[in-house]
C-alpha cells in the first residue's frame, strides 16, 4: 500500500512540472515576463515587459522611428493581450532614474542624479510626489469620467528596446499601450528619452475618445520644496499666447489659446509640458501647498495623434534658455517686493553672467562672490563717497540746523526757508546721502536675486563647515560676524541723530542678524563682505582724505 502511494506522487509531481516543460518545448506556451527588478547589466533581450506574443521588441531606434506615422496623422495601435499583473519599467540614463508603472502608463518616480536633497541622508531629489493618492505624471485624462478611469486604472502592455542609456546607446523608446475591443478604445503611448537630456519626446495615439483629452503633469511634480521664500512664485506656471502666467489659483483655472508650455516649479526645479497643439492650460489646488496642472488637447474619435515633450529637472539658466521657448524666465531675477521688475532684471543678467564667469577661473562660489562684492564696491566707491560727504556735511552744520529749528518752531514758513538759505550757503544737499543708495538699489537686489535664486549655488562649498551655500550657515558663524560688522559700520557712519535715537537705531543689526540666520550661507556671504568693505571705505576716507581736506572750513566753503 505504502508503495503505492509512493509512486502516486513521483507521477503526480512528473506531470505536474513536466507538463509546463513539455509545452514550452513545443513552443505551445508564451515565455514568461523577465523580473521587473533586471538591473543594467543584464542583457537588453531580457527587458521588454508585458509586449504581445506576435510583436518582437524593437532592436533599434531606427526600426521603432519608422513604424510612426508622421505628426499629425493618427494610426492604428496595435491589439495587445491584457497583462495579468502590474509591473513597474524603469529608465536609467546618466541626468536620471525614471520609473513607470503599468498601471495607467503613469510616471511614478523621478530621481536626479546629479542633485541630492538636503536632508542627511542626501538622497537623489524626488521630482514626483510620493503618496497622496493623487493621478501620477503623464496620465491622460478624458471628458468622460468612465473613460478616464479606464485609463487611469487600466494594464497596459508595454515594449522597450534599452536597457541602460548612454552615450553608446543615446536614445531609447518606450511604448506602452491598451485597448478594450469591447468599446472600441484603444490608446498607445510612445515616449522617447535622450542620453544627454533631461527632454523627453511623448506621442500619443488614441482612438474611440471624442473632443480633448488632457495630458497630466499630476500634483506638484517638479515641485521638491514648496517653502515660503522671499522672493518668486512658487506652484503653476504656464505660457499662453505670449504671456507667461505664475499665478497659482485659489480653485481651479482655465488658460485658453495657443500654449506653448505649462509648468509646476519650485526655486530650483520644474517639470513642463511643451505641445504642440494645445488648446488650453488647466491649473488646479489640490490642497494647501498642492497644484496639479496639464494642458488640453483636441481628439477625434476615429484616431488622432497628439505629439509633445516633457521636460523635468534642474532650473540650469543656459538648459532652459536653449530650448529657445522661455522657459529661463521661470528664474525670476526681477522679483522685488511681490512683483517683478524689468529694472532689476535687467541688471541682474549681466551679474549673472559675470558671477559665472568669474567662478570658471575660481571653481568656488565662495570665493567668487567675494571677488564679485569687491568689483561691485569698486564701481560705486564714487557715489558711496558722495554719499558719506553728504553726511559728514549735514553732521557738521547739524548745531545750525538744530538753532535755527528752535528760533523759528512756531513760523513753518520761516523755518524752511532758513534751512535752504543755510544747506546753499554751505553748498550741502540734505538727500545727498540718500540718493546714492537709491542708485544702488537695483545693483543690490538684483545680486540678492542671483544668489537666492539660482541652482548653481545650490551644493556648491565655500571653505571649512560652509559646505552648501544655499543653505543657512549650520553654526551661524556668518550672521552673527555679519551683525558685529554691521554695529561698527554705524558706529563710525556720520549721523545727524541725537544719542538716545542713535541708542535706538542698534536695535537693527540685532533684527538683521536675526533675519539673516535663515538666509543662504552664499547671501550672507556677499552681505557681510560688503560691510567689511564699506568700513574699510569710510576708515579711509576719514583717515586719510577728510584729515587732509576738512569737510567745511566755514560757511561758504566746501571740501
Amino acid at each position: 500500500m505504502e508503495q503505492r502511494v509512493v509512486v502516486f506522487l513521483l507521477l503526480s509531481l512528473a506531470i505536474i512540472f513536466g507538463y509546463d516543460y513539455l509545452l514550452k518545448e513545443l513552443g505551445w506556451l508564451p515565455p514568461q515576463p523577465p523580473d521587473v527588478t533586471t538591473t543594467a547589466s543584464e542583457p537588453a533581450a531580457t527587458q521588454p515587459t508585458q509586449s504581445a506574443p506576435s510583436q518582437s521588441v524593437t532592436e533599434t531606434t531606427t526600426q521603432q522611428d519608422s513604424s510612426r506615422p508622421p505628426v499629425g496623422q493618427p494610426h492604428q495601435v496595435p491589439a495587445a493581450p491584457a497583462p495579468a499583473t502590474e509591473d513597474v519599467i524603469a529608465v536609467d540614463t546618466p541626468l536620471y532614474q525614471a520609473k513607470f508603472t503599468t498601471r495607467g502608463a503613469a510616471l511614478t518616480s523621478w530621481e536626479l542624479t546629479r542633485y541630492r536633497s538636503g536632508t542627511p541622508e542626501r538622497q537623489a531629489v524626488q521630482l514626483v510626489r510620493q503618496g497622496g493618492g493623487f493621478a501620477g505624471p503623464l496620465t491622460i485624462v478624458a471628458a468622460d469620467t468612465a473613460v478616464s478611469k479606464e485609463l487611469g486604472t487600466g494594464l497596459y502592455s508595454v515594449e522597450k528596446d534599452f536597457s541602460t542609456l548612454d552615450r553608446p546607446h543615446s536614445v531609447g523608446h518606450v511604448t506602452f499601450r491598451y485597448a478594450n475591443a469591447a468599446t472600441g478604445l484603444s490608446i498607445e503611448k510612445q515616449l522617447t528619452f535622450h542620453a544627454d537630456s533631461y527632454l523627453v519626446d511623448v506621442a500619443v495615439t488614441t482612438k474611440g475618445i471624442e473632443g480633448a483629452v488632457r495630458a497630466s503633469l499630476g500634483t506638484n511634480f517638479g515641485i521638491v520644496e514648496w517653502g515660503d521664500g522671499l522672493i518668486g512664485l512658487i506652484g503653476s506656471a504656464s505660457l499662453v499666447d505670449g504671456k507667461v502666467e505664475k499665478e497659482t489659483p485659489d480653485t481651479e483655472a482655465e488658460r485658453a489659446g495657443s500654449v506653448q508650455w505649462a509648468a509646476l516649479q519650485d526655486k530650483y526645479f520644474l517639470s513642463v509640458l511643451i505641445p504642440k497643439q494645445g488648446s488650453a492650460v488647466i491649473v488646479k489646488k489640490e490642497g494647501d501647498k498642492l497644484v496639479s496642472a496639464g494642458v488640453r488637447m483636441p481628439v477625434s474619435a476615429s484616431g488622432s495623434t497628439l505629439d509633445f515633450r516633457l521636460y523635468a529637472g534642474p532650473k540650469e539658466y543656459d538648459t532652459l534658455r536653449d530650448l529657445q521657448i522661455g522657459l529661463e524666465d521661470t528664474i525670476d531675477f526681477g522679483w522685488f517686493i511681490f512683483g517683478s521688475w524689468s529694472v532689476v532684471k535687467a541688471v541682474a543678467k549681466p551679474i549673472f553672467y559675470v558671477l559665472r564667469f568669474l567662478n570658471d577661473y575660481t571653481h568656488n562660489y565662495g570665493i567668487t562672490i567675494v571677488l564679485l562684492t569687491v568689483a561691485i564696491k569698486m564701481l560705486f566707491v564714487p557715489l558711496q563717497f558722495k554719499s558719506y560727504k553728504s553726511m559728514k556735511q549735514m553732521q557738521v552744520i547739524q548745531p545750525k540746523v538744530l538753532a535755527i529749528q528752535e528760533k523759528y518752531k512756531d513760523d513753518r514758513d520761516r523755518l524752511n526757508k532758513e534751512l535752504i538759505k543755510l544747506y546753499r550757503d554751505h553748498k550741502v544737499n540734505p538727500v545727498g546721502g540718500c540718493l546714492p543708495m537709491v542708485l544702488q538699489m537695483p545693483v543690490f537686489v538684483a545680486l540678492f536675486n542671483i544668489l537666492y535664486m539660482t541652482i548653481d549655488l545650490r551644493q556648491a562649498p565655500f571653505m571649512l563647515w560652509i559646505t552648501d551655500l544655499s543653505v543657512q550657515d549650520p553654526y551661524y558663524v556668518l550672521p552673527l560676524i555679519m551683525g558685529a560688522t554691521m554695529v561698527i559700520q554705524q558706529k563710525i557712519t556720520p549721523t545727524t541723530m541725537d544719542p538716545a535715537q542713535a541708542k535706538i537705531m542698534l536695535i537693527l543689526p540685532v533684527f538683521m542678524t536675526f533675519l539673516f540666520v535663515n538666509f543662504p550661507a552664499g547671501l550672507v556671504l556677499y552681505w557681510l563682505t560688503n560691510n567689511v568693505l564699506t568700513i574699510g571705505q569710510q576708515i579711509v576716507t576719514d583717515r586719510y582724505i577728510f584729515k587732509r581736506r576738512p569737510v567745511l572750513a566755514g560757511a561758504g566753503e566746501s571740501a
